[in-house]
């Protein structure tokens, strides 16, 4: 008796310790053999011999397998013309602009806050003759700008609920100033009401010294302590970004269908091609129209692809220009740009990272081809129903010939 015997334990492989089982062993060659005898079965009827082979078998199996091959081409690759071109149509029309807007409304509450600091400063004048004209145009543009972020159509439920709060905050925020400027000649209660103003502005505390500065740095906070207008701003960046490079980003589901688009054309072409060439050896047919016509669809898939491939190239461009507009835009870089502009455009300053993603989204496309994605699907399976006619009535003329007698 062996020591396994002994101490009731299993012989070494009978149960997993060593070799695999006999009965994995099987199952594995089973598939392995059912996973051939598949593959060698498309590529029979992908890509058949005409040697020895009969007129009969042979339409029929093109028959069978040429409108096949090309509903599955035209699909996948109809599939993901349409998501690399709809990334691009969200990128360009809501993604893109709910940023720029983002970006705007977080540059002009700070222009604001530095205007209101710099008038409440002059003891007495923003009470006789009121804050800035500059203070009042850049609540309002951050205001609207919020509000063009809310109809963009790039946010979620949540994220159109947490700009509301965003809204709402500006208001309570700008009463502040109100109340700050009706004590500018109060100097304890002024910079009380302003330094509040500020908190709601800005979560991180603000040094006495940084008064002097008119834009001093605002880092967004994180976590739950995120409770001011700039940190919840800067959260709707992260996620706005977030999306925006998960939609410019190679999708593994668009990859998969373009490998299938790919081997299926090739496949097709090749059959087409071998299709004419059997037609004009064995019944002396020249020139088939509707197979002719069939292969029209072909001809735009060359130009297809380099759509796609523009689109996807200036999805991944407009990632960095993205986060430049949450990260390097500034108050004081709009204040310049804004107090002079004959020095030239700052390549930092929002109207011109918002012009830069425009061009770099607008160019990355084949214009003419725009609207041409729903129809990819619908000319490929035109193009099957001309070769399954045509294949059809050719099989059905020799039938009718080889009746009689003849052996096909």
């Amino acid at each position: 008796m062996t020591g396994a015997a002994r101490h009731g334990g299993t012989p070494r492989g009978a149960d997993g310790g060593g070799a695999p089982p006999a009965r994995l062993r099987r199952t594995v060659r089973g598939a392995v053999a059912v996973a051939a005898e598949l593959a060698r079965r498309f590529w029979r009827y992908a890509w058949p011999s005409t040697a020895g082979r009969r007129n009969r078998a042979y339409l029929r199996e093109r028959l069978v397998a040429l409108p096949l091959l090309t509903v599955l081409a035209f699909g996948a690759l109809g599939w993901a013309y349409a998501d690399v071109r709809d990334d691009s149509a969200q990128l360009r029309d809501r993604l893109a602009p709910a940023l720029v807007g983002l970006a705007h409304a977080k540059a002009s509450l700070f222009i604001a806050q530095g205007e209101a600091e710099e008038n409440l400063d002059e003891a007495g004048a923003a009470e006789l003759g009121g804050l800035s004209e500059r203070y009042r145009t850049r609540v309002a543009r951050a205001t609207q700008s919020l509000n063009q972020v809310t109809r963009s159509g790039a946010l979620t439920v949540a994220e159109e609920q947490e700009l509301r709060v965003v809204s709402a905050l500006v208001v309570d925020y700008t009463g502040w100033i109100g109340r700050a400027q009706g004590h500018a000649d109060d100097a304890v209660l002024r910079d009380a009401e302003l330094t509040y103003a500020r908190s709601m502005l800005c979560s991180a505390p603000v040094a006495t010294a940084d008064r002097q500065d008119r834009y001093p740095p605002c880092p967004p906070t994180t976590g739950s302590a995120a409770t001011s207008i700039v940190d919840r701003i800067a959260g709707l960046e992260r996620q706005l970004r977030d999306r925006l490079a998960d939609r410019a980003a190679w999708g593994g589901s668009v990859l998969a269908a373009a490998a299938v688009a790919g081997l299926a054309l090739v496949l097709l072409a090749v059959g087409l091609w071998r299709t004419v060439l059997f037609l004009r050896r064995r019944f002396r047919i020249r020139l088939s129209i509707p197979l002719a016509a069939a292969t029209l669809p072909l001809l735009a898939v060359p130009f297809l692809t380099a759509d796609a491939l523009l689109a996807q190239h200036a999805q991944a461009a407009s990632v960095p220009l993205a986060a430049s507009l949450a990260e390097r835009t500034s108050p004081e870089t709009e204040t310049i740009a804004e107090e002079r502009p004959f020095d030239g455009p700052d390549p930092r300053s929002v109207e011109v990272l918002e012009s830069r993603i425009d061009a770099t989204l607008s160019d990355g496309r084949l214009a003419f081809l725009d609207g041409a994605a729903p129809f990819v699907l619908p000319a490929g399976l035109a193009g099957a129903a001309l070769a399954g006619g045509a294949l059809h009535a050719y099989r059905r003329e020799y039938l009718v010939v080889a009746r009689p007698g003849a052996v096909a």
